[in-house]
């Protein structure tokens, strides 16, 4: 929906116009000053501009839709197109009239007070509406509006040079109106050139002075961006549309460089309203990025989950091992050729001195299927479970066993109550060796899952 504030300001910029436009008509005709004449050609001309500006704040306003995605603001800045093509045949007429004149051997021209009068009365109302005009186009950054100000600012001053020209009528040099009327012309085209000059940047999408450098620095404010790589931005009536390409540490998570992005959009949107960005976020490879980091990165970028991630030295010389998962249907010089990818893209990154040592493990299966075991075979697991875990002094209840036959062997669960005081290093160790012990004691097991949990909180939930 139009904003009511600018159609209604334009509408009353149409009868002020109108208005002038017979007042300087009727007078000039009159007095046969082509100083006034020339002012009444000035206010038909802003009659007309204001007219297309109340067209074109009423169909600037109107919503995207799906033929114009960006919206309808540059309607308004056609419309100030138009309007600079009139200024510029209004002041081409006006200095054509003015040179007849000033080369005709005698002029007729009469002073009066209405001719006066009608001047003094059009820029009380020049005045009135310009400064109107500015006021809503300010406070809704209408390009129509504003140059419509702009034709009644030039106006006030195109009359006080008709008041010029009348009085060197008065003081007897009747030539003196045609040289005002050259004056009118000089306003009427400063006023077109600078209006034509900034519409014409909407026009052709250049980036409005300075705001770029504003954006950028508003969004490298924000904590995560590393740097902003690029702003692109082009106006379409008041809303200007922003690209902003920010940096972030490649090692954040889809759902942090989201959250990082939105709140771009929202710094932007609170310090430059007038903005309306598309936040783009490209990964960065920060100084402070720690080797096993960017093992992380560059697995996750060949598509490889690793696990059993460590960095030491040995011998002065970094050294870092893990284990990569790949589909265990691969042939092993398959599943080499993809460990020496990962390790070639790490050498590259991290430098030849790393040395970089790859375990290959077969990816396990995240879907399963299966079956209850039989009775027997469930009661031997249970009592090899209870014999290996007697044996281990850190383990104190185990219960909450799951036992199921699958394709590739048996899948066995169960949690284990540790001392609240014990290490996780030691209750590492503990699960480790019972899960050993209990594979020797039943063959066929193919997963052990031991859930470790403090003999307190297991107890209640034990009980629970």
């Amino acid at each position: 929906m139009p904003d009511n504030r600018k159609s209604s300001v334009a509408l009353g910029s149409v009868f002020a116009s109108a208005a002038m436009t017979a007042m300087k008509l009727v007078v000039g005709l009159m007095t046969g000053s082509l100083g006034v004449l020339s002012e009444a050609a000035h206010s038909l001309l802003d009659m007309g501009a204001a007219v297309l500006t109340w067209f074109a704040v009423r169909i600037g306003d109107q919503p995207p839709d799906e033929g114009h995605p960006y919206g309808h603001g540059k309607v308004e800045s056609v419309s100030a197109l138009i309007e600079t093509g009139l200024l510029f045949v209004t002041a081409a007429w006006i200095v054509h009239e003015a040179v007849v004149r000033l080369m005709a051997a005698t002029v007729e021209v009469e002073t009066t007070w209405w001719s006066v009068g009608v001047i003094l009365i059009s820029i009380a109302i020049d005045i009135t509406r310009s400064r109107a005009l500015y006021k809503v186009a300010r406070e809704t950054g209408s390009q129509a509006l504003e140059a419509d100000a702009l034709h009644f600012s030039s106006d006030i001053l195109s009359s006080i040079a008709v008041l010029v020209g009348l009085g060197l009528v008065w003081l007897g040099w009747p030539k003196g109106d045609a040289v005002a009327a050259l004056g009118v012309a000089g306003f009427v085209l400063l006023a077109g050139w600078r209006l034509g000059s900034r519409t014409i940047d909407v026009l052709v999408d250049a980036a409005p002075q300075g705001l770029a450098e504003r954006v950028e620095q508003v969004a490298a404010a924000v904590p995560g961006v590393a740097r902003v790589e690029r702003v692109r931005a082009r106006p379409a009536g008041p809303t200007v549309f922003a690209e902003v390409v920010i940096k972030v540490g490649r090692t954040l998570h889809f759902e942090q460089v989201q959250a990082l992005r939105h709140a771009v959009v929202d710094r932007l949107g609170a310090e430059l309203p007038e903005v309306q960005p598309v936040v783009i976020a490209e990964s960065l490879a920060m100084d402070d990025e720690s080797i096993t980091e960017t093992v992380r990165v560059l697995a996750a970028a060949h598509g490889l989950t690793i696990h059993h991630l460590g960095v030491t030295t040995i011998g002065g010389q970094p050294h870092l091992s893990f284990d990569i998962e790949v589909d265990g249907t691969l042939s092993i010089a398959a599943a080499h050729a993809v460990a020496s990818g990962l390790e070639a893209a790490l050498a590259a990154e991290l430098g030849d001195d790393v040395v970089i040592d790859t375990h290959i493990d077969p990816r396990r299966a995240e879907l399963f299927s299966g079956s209850p075991p039989a009775d027997e075979r469930l009661a031997d697991v249970a009592a090899a479970l209870s014999r290996v875990a007697a044996t281990d002094g850190l383990v104190q209840v185990v219960h909450h066993l799951e036992v199921q036959e699958r394709d590739d062997g048996l899948y066995v669960s169960f949690h284990c109550l540790f001392p609240d005081h014990a290490t996780v290093g030691e209750v590492h160790r503990a699960t480790v060796g019972l899960e050993h012990r209990l594979r020797d004691a039943i063959p066929g097991i193919a997963r052990v899952v031991i859930h470790a949990e403090p003999a307190s909180g297991g107890a209640e939930a034990r009980r629970g």
